[in-house]
């Protein structure tokens, strides 16, 4: 079955994928007079004299369109349709494909206006407003998502492919790791300690890493080093010269601060 480019009245080919990403089943259309300022546009004069300027209640939808191509590329569209409620007939279509397409009036959040396109590459602005604030608000979600996937921003029109969207918006990915000969110091506290964690070959052949150590002080800071060890001659002498010392005799009572015994009992 052949498929129509609701937009364009066009065949589709047969691989080509459309989708609904958002429907209102009624909205009301006007037609607004020329933008009097740049700041924007005003919904109060569309609906002045009870609603003059209305000329269509229709249903709204955003439609995507994907068409695979040769190199595994979707060339993809999107587009606005305002068609007849009842039996679907395209009323006016807004190629979605520049952020000014639409445009959030002033003074409410469920009037916009539309920048539509007929035969012959016509233009006209029309004026639309939804009857709940909810749905205006999932429309303009919805026209978010596709800025994203068009990569539509202010200024730019949109690629119109979308190839890896996933990849494309992902963080870079930083490489942290050390490479060789690369080392990392710590500092820690106000004294300056480091520590290294050093990864390189030694020349012994041997990976080491572990912690640099500061060195001890110097003699001439004020530190005292150690005696040498005695050797084993004076080992020998210092013991032969304490087995040849007298044991010291034992003390006499008076000696010791004891009395003579006058007192040697408890009374």
């Amino acid at each position: 079955m052949e498929t129509i480019d609701p937009a364009t009245g066009r065949p589709l080919p047969t691989d080509a994928i459309q989708r609904i990403l958002f429907i209102a089943p009624s909205v009301h259309v006007y037609n607004i007079p020329p933008l009097a300022s740049t700041k924007g546009y005003v919904a109060a004069s569309w609906t002045a004299d009870n609603n003059k300027r209305q000329i269509f209640t229709a249903r709204l939808r955003i439609l995507e369109t994907a068409i695979p191509t040769a190199n595994n590329d979707e060339t993809v569209k999107t587009d606005i349709l305002l068609e007849d409620p009842i039996n679907g007939q395209l009323f006016a279509a807004a190629p979605y494909t520049t952020i000014g397409v639409v445009e959030q009036v002033l003074d409410s959040s469920r009037f916009f206006a539309i920048r539509v396109e007929g035969e012959g590459g016509r233009k006209a602005v029309l004026g639309i407003g939804f009857e709940e604030r909810s749905e205006a608000f999932d429309f303009s979600v919805s026209l978010q998502e596709v800025r994203k996937t068009l990569g539509i921003d202010d200024n730019a029109k949109g690629s119109g492919k979308r190839t890896q969207k996933a990849e494309e918006n992902a963080p870079e990915k930083k490489d942290f790791s050390l490479k060789e000969g690369e080392t990392i110091t710590v500092n820690i506290g106000s004294k300056g300690i480091g520590r290294r964690l050093q990864e390189k070959t030694e020349q012994s052949g041997q990976t080491q890493g572990g912690f640099s150590l500061p060195p001890p002080p110097s003699s001439g800071s004020g530190g005292s080093l150690l005696p040498p060890p005695p050797s084993a001659n004076q080992v020998k002498a210092r013991k032969r010269l304490s087995q040849n010392i007298e044991p010291p005799k034992p003390s006499s009572t008076e000696e010791l601060g004891f009395d003579d015994g006058e007192f040697g009992e408890f009374q």
